[in-house]
């Protein structure tokens, strides 16, 4: 065997390279083997499909960086697992649509680990355990939106090749003759004097905290 042969570590380095690049649409077998310099024969004796092959990419990049030591505090805990979370989502953009399914989760070791990990984060709670996997299933839906928006944002960068703020400064004369007949006061008080900049980082910091406060009235009435 040829000392350029793939491997399966290979394999998965350069399609999470190439998803990365580009996206998850851009990532066809034909184009990996390409990348590769290979056949795509060559591929399939290492990956059946595409499908295998997002699995394993998937698995891949939640096992890049370690969770720690479990937390003693579960708010303390909860935080860090979903910015851990969100760190993954951050780096590869293309796992919202890897892991957009709740009802065909992805059979990932390091994806199970990461729930077992919350899991231990909550067994000092009084929480039942439908509410212990509901509160992971809650963040975890949470992050995936923010994600989902990540993932749009960048291809709207990329379709139009302009920043955010090139695009807002476009369309705010747009904005200004829908507001012109003082239809929204609520809304033009809100941004009057001041930018009004809609940060995704801000937003998800905002309703981590918010979701948290509310697990933890979920687990003082659990406890009253």
């Amino acid at each position: 065997m040829p000392a350029t042969a793939p491997t399966r570590e290979r394999i998965v380095r350069a399609a999470i390279e190439l998803a990365d690049a580009e996206g998850l649409p851009a990532l066809t077998m034909r184009r990996l083997a390409t990348s590769l310099s290979t056949s795509t024969m060559a591929l399939y004796r290492h990956v059946p499909g595409k499908g295998e092959l997002v699995r394993l990419m998937t698995d891949a990049v939640c096992g890049e960086v370690p969770l720690g030591p479990v937390p003693a505090d579960w708010r303390t805990g909860l935080g860090h697992g979903a910015r851990w979370l969100r760190g993954v989502y951050t780096r590869h953009r293309w796992m919202a649509q890897a892991m957009a399914s709740f009802t065909r989760p992805v059979a990932s070791p390091n994806a199970m680990a990461y729930l077992e990990w919350i899991l231990g984060v909550l067994r000092g709670t009084p929480l039942t355990p439908f509410e212990k996997l509901h509160t992971h299933l809650a963040i975890f839906a949470y992050i995936q939106g923010l994600a989902m928006a990540d993932d749009l944002e960048e291809r709207a960068r990329q379709d139009t090749g302009m920043s955010d703020g090139e695009w807002m400064d476009q369309n705010e004369p747009r904005f200004d003759a829908i507001s012109a007949g003082g239809s929204y006061p609520l809304l033009d008080a809100l941004s009057a004097g001041a930018d009004f900049e809609v940060d995704l980082e801000s937003l998800f910091e905002f309703g981590l905290r918010r979701t948290l406060d509310g697990v933890a009235a979920m687990i003082d009435e659990t406890s009253g």
